[in-house]
């Protein structure tokens, strides 16, 4: 009788005790007569595990022959990309080892012979090929060195910086999501609308190399607190890593803090909150439910801290695995460029990996069972007037700059700090930076929204077939933009819309990589399982139930991505891939400039453009409205009514 009493406690639901995010010990609504727990085996038939085990080794062993032929098909177009761009690579080696030397016939035909370029271009790439499980990825064709050892001491140069960066990123993403974190368990937080991210925002549309500019220029020559230039020890990677972490953790963190009012409103957290759990608990476990949903991004930015990382390693002179493949990329040094792509590729899968095994373990049973309820919004976030004021700052600065001549230079005015003549000061030429910002906003605006609406729609079609682009994400994100660029311009030749098209091809990677992230948990949603039970068909459930949850998050994340992608627009403008002078594009105006941000700080005003676009941007992600007038409300009698 007491066994009976023991087995009958046992089978009961524990009704009303809280449970975590993992879905350990709740009911799982219509989906609760299926039989997912741990004796579940008995009721199945003989050799299921069998045919699942093979399923899986089966699955994993395409996807892994998947991400081998794309590492494959990059390497290889690495290996043409002299030829891809119609240049001749003994004439930029010669270039790049004496620049001043005169390309004689004789001399290249002895370089050509030297390097062994008389053979086809997939023949050298099969030479480097055999060498590699041997552990020799051939010499340098600028250095001579051993490309191996060049290779290994770069990779742990940037890993380091990578760590640096990282725990930078994780202080300044908890600071954008602190305030979520801190009224959610409150039962506050669904009081919020969007435009507490615009903080986030301004930091994640900082650019890079600006950043890490006026971090060396001020805290390291001016005040002298930290060095500036060199990689000697622990000191010298404080301003590389700030430079790095503070836009990715902005940005993260902006990410992080769409989706945790959904984990505040999901039924254990209310039912935590009712029966008095302390707060930083409840915080506690919707951090772990709302992270998975960001660790795939995480796993791309740990690529991009390590291989594009090239400004900032630019800038502080660090010896890092991104400068060292962008100066390869330069020169057409195969052997080092092709040696530094591998291992960029390597790691990409390895934190892939990694990030797909956190984001289930974070999870727990509920991802396999599909008990986890659906990370929705419990609001839609509220239409604000706040954007209008932000889109109201930045039309008046394009017509007013509209108004001007941006190629007017006055010698005379050079550095001109601002003033009513001109607004935003004067560059180094006496030119009018109103001027300036004002004429390069529409290119640099235009091509900046086609291409972040071309990478949402590639994104979250792309992000619907994980098995597809699960590889195909890593890849690309392996690339860096300037190698991106260079490859892009090799095919499809070099012109004003030659950035554009290297952007687009790899700005899709982050989007996508959420879009898979959100829809594996929905897919494990418990309503979504009763909904198909009751005989929904695919479209019905994609159209109604798994598009509606995975599309508002991706869109406001491509939103918050909008300044990202017209800076790198502009960027690889600069490197000659694009528009050239004296073209005013937003990047390449701050990449004239920003050597003088020390002793003329206004120099950068397209930063400020920048930011103010990103806020503007994540703003306006809720809707706009409008302001109203608050009408005065009498309470009763006595209060200034009759």
């Amino acid at each position: 009788m007491n066994g009976a009493r023991t087995r009958a406690r046992s089978t009961e639901p524990s009704a009303g005790r809280p449970t975590g995010p993992s879905g350990r010990g709740r009911s799982t609504g219509l989906g609760a007569g299926r039989n997912t727990g741990p004796s579940a085996a008995r009721f199945t038939r003989p050799g299921a595990g069998w045919s699942t085990g093979l399923s899986g080794a089966r699955s994993t062993g395409l996807s892994a022959l998947w991400r081998l032929a794309l590492a494959g098909a990059l390497l290889c177009g690495i290996g043409l990309l002299p030829w891809l761009s119609r240049t001749d690579p003994a004439r930029t080696v010669l270039k790049a080892r004496e620049a001043d030397r005169e390309p004689s016939p004789e001399l290249l035909e002895s370089l050509r012979s030297q390097l062994g370029l008389e053979a086809a271009p997939l023949t050298l790439l099969g030479r480097w090929l055999t060498g590699l499980p041997h552990g020799d990825a051939g010499r340098s064709w600028i250095s001579g060195t051993a490309v191996t050892p060049s290779v290994a001491e770069a990779l742990g140069v940037s890993l380091l910086l990578m760590g640096g960066a990282l725990v930078v990123a994780a202080v300044t993403a908890g600071a954008v999501c602190g305030r979520t974190l801190w009224l959610g368990p409150r039962r506050r937080a669904a009081r919020r609308g969007a435009g507490p991210g615009s903080g986030g925002a301004l930091f994640a549309a900082l650019p890079e190399f600006l950043l890490a500019s006026v971090l060396a220029a001020v805290v390291g020559v001016r005040l002298g607190w930290l060095p500036a230039v060199g990689w000697y020890g622990p000191r010298w990677m404080v301003l590389p890593s700030l430079a790095l972490g503070v836009p990715a953790g902005a940005l993260l963190g902006r990410v992080l803090d769409d989706a945790l009012p959904g984990a505040f409103a999901e039924p254990w957290a209310r039912a935590a909150a009712a029966r008095g759990l302390p707060a930083r608990r409840i915080a506690r476990h919707a951090l772990r439910r709302a992270v998975p949903g960001v660790l795939p991004n995480i796993g791309l930015f740990v690529v991009g801290l390590t291989g594009g990382a090239v400004a900032v390693e630019q800038v502080f002179d660090i010896p890092g695995l991104g400068r060292l493949t962008l100066q390869a990329a330069i020169a057409q040094d195969l052997p080092m460029l092709q040696a530094g792509t591998l291992v960029l590729v390597l790691l990409a899968a390895a934190a892939g990996g990694l990030a797909r095994l956190a984001a289930r373990l974070s999870l727990g049973p509920a991802l396999r069972d599909g008990a986890l309820p659906s990370l929705h919004r419990p609001y839609a976030p509220s239409a604000r007037s706040v954007p209008l004021l932000y889109g109201a700052l930045l039309l008046a600065v394009l017509v007013l700059g509209a108004l001007r001549d941006p190629l007017a230079v006055d010698t005379a005015a050079r550095l001109t700090s601002p003033s009513w003549t001109h607004p935003f000061g004067t560059d180094a030429l006496g030119r009018d930076l109103l001027a300036r910002v004002g004429h390069g906003a529409l290119s640099t605006l235009a091509l900046a929204v086609a291409v972040s609406a071309a990478a949402l729609v590639a994104g979250v079609l792309l992000g619907l077939v994980p098995r597809l682009s699960g590889g195909l994400v890593e890849t690309v994100n392996a690339v860096p933009p300037v190698l991106a660029g260079l490859l892009v311009a090799g095919a499809a030749g070099r012109g004003p819309y030659t950035p554009a098209l290297a952007v687009a091809a790899v700005a899709w990677a982050p989007l996508a990589a959420h879009t898979s992230a959100l829809l594996r948990q929905q897919r494990a949603a418990t309503h979504l399982a009763a909904t198909r039970a009751l005989g929904a068909s695919r479209r019905h459930l994609l159209r109604r139930h798994i598009l509606p949850a995975v599309l508002p998050p991706v869109v406001r994340h491509a939103l918050l991505r909008l300044p990202a992608a017209a800076l790198a627009l502009a960027s690889l403008g600069f490197l000659g891939l694009g528009a050239q002078p004296p073209s005013p594009e937003w990047g390449r105006l701050l990449a004239e400039n920003h050597p003088y941000a020390e002793r003329a700080p206004w120099t950068v005003a397209p930063a400020a453009a920048l930011a103010l676009l990103g806020v503007l941007a994540v703003t306006a992600s809720g809707g706009v409205r409008w302001p109203r007038r608050r009408l005065r409300i009498d309470d009763g009698p006595g209060r200034g009514g009759d």
